[in-house]
């Protein structure tokens, strides 16, 4: 991830307040408070913006605090990336956001062809992170992205 990425995935972090985040929060407070010699109470006190600055800075931040804030970085910055590929694979979407649970798996070249919509459309480092997030969130559905990325870089 760029500088400005891990920032703002990490003010993404610090801003979503769903019940489902409120694990990795407390993860990433304690993290902080040890590592910055802060109690943790302190540190949940912080600004945001203060502690995203310091949690973009970790160099190791756990799988769980990882995978929250490059989620909540693609729902807070990148909807329109999203949608767009998404667009572009035909799959149905509200925003981004997948709503059926059971879509079928693309195939390389309608990935390929996706891919490529998304590289005319959007930096390439962007392109590349939300490709890798969701090979990594789900590594099923989006198998043939690696293959397909392969495919258009001959």
């Amino acid at each position: 991830m760029t500088p400005d990425q891990r920032l703002a995935a990490a003010e993404a972090f610090w801003r979503e307040d769903s019940n489902e985040i409120e694990v990795q929060h407390a993860e990433a407070v304690v993290m902080l408070a040890q590592r910055m010699k802060f109690r943790p109470k302190s540190m949940h006190a912080l600004p945001i913006e203060r502690r995203a600055r310091m949690l973009a800075q970790v160099p190791g931040v756990t799988d769980a605090v990882a995978t929250r804030a490059l989620i909540s970085y693609h729902f807070t910055a990148r909807r329109d990336l999203m949608a767009a590929f998404l667009d572009a694979l035909g799959i149905a979407h509200e925003n981004g956001l997948i709503q059926d649970e059971s879509v079928a798996a693309p195939t390389r070249d309608r990935l390929a062809a996706a891919i490529t919509t998304l590289r005319g459309a959007f930096p390439a480092h962007d392109v590349d992170l939300y490709l890798k997030t969701l090979t990594t969130l789900d590594s099923d559905t989006w198998a043939e992205v690696d293959a397909a990325l392969a495919a258009g870089s001959d």
